[in-house]
């Protein structure tokens, strides 16, 4: 089988190394614990919101809470996405090159630590010199306790690992339908569609976060920026997997 070629047996079992994201391979390796993808966005959400409640009860911070709990939402937003994403590539027939492009190259990380790197220049270098209260005083009123530091950079990092993972399925994908979309049965295309507009819907929710920085004008237009382009880009795979 050539590396262009398409995998005609689509995995029914559990992925093997090399066919997961990594955050799909951090979830299973950890011992004894075997959860579903909805038990394992569940856990995700009640724990990182539980701990954005029990912050802001301790350290009365509830002015933080919207946009604490429109981070958790966003990132377990993210999470599904990814577990979805995931499980329906490894199910239909697609070149292996498309899959150890998407999976191996580990990429979605190197896209996560670049956008949180640039969010922490944002946030050191550039806020505290804008016209706007600095966004962390905005948001805490006060320079807020380490924990509450701890966690707020920690969901952040969430964040900015399932943005930089929607780029990559975005990018991919439009190359994917570009290199190999004449190869594709209907079937595929349809399968294949569903997950273009489903990397466009996690890029949209990404808008629930805007309010929370406005009127910063570089974080808005990046976010904004962000959804444009990922709408475009898999927008245009899924115009051309239509059209056959």
């Amino acid at each position: 089988m050539s590396s262009d070629s398409v995998r005609t047996d689509p995995v029914a079992t559990d992925p093997e190394y090399g066919e997961t994201w990594v955050y799909e391979s951090i979830v299973g390796a950890i011992p004894g614990v075997d959860l579903s993808d909805r038990s394992a966005v569940t856990v995700q959400f009640v724990l990182f919101e539980g701990l954005v409640l029990a912050f802001a009860a301790l350290y009365d911070l509830w002015a933080a809470v919207p946009a604490g709990t429109a981070a958790v939402v966003v990132a377990a937003a993210g999470s599904y996405v990814m577990l979805a994403l995931g499980a329906q590539i490894r199910q239909v027939e697609v070149p292996d090159t498309y899959r150890r492009l998407l999976f191996s190259s580990s990429i979605e990380v190197v896209l996560g630590v670049l956008g949180f790197v640039a969010f922490l220049t944002y946030v050191f270098a550039v806020d505290p010199h804008g016209g706007s209260p600095p966004l962390f005083r905005a948001l805490f009123r006060e320079v807020p306790p380490i924990p509450v530091i701890y966690l707020a950079l920690l969901i952040l990092w969430d964040l900015c690992y399932r943005i930089g993972t929607g780029w990559w399925a975005s990018v991919t994908g439009l190359w994917r339908t570009y290199r190999f979309g004449g190869e594709f049965e209907e079937a595929t295309r349809s399968r294949l569609l569903r997950i273009d507009l489903l990397t466009i819907g996690f890029a949209l929710v990404q808008l629930l976060l805007v309010p929370f920085v406005w009127p910063r004008e570089v974080l808005v237009l990046a976010l904004l920026g962000h959804v444009v382009a990922v709408s475009v880009v898999s927008g245009t795979s899924v115009v051309w997997l239509r059209r056959g």
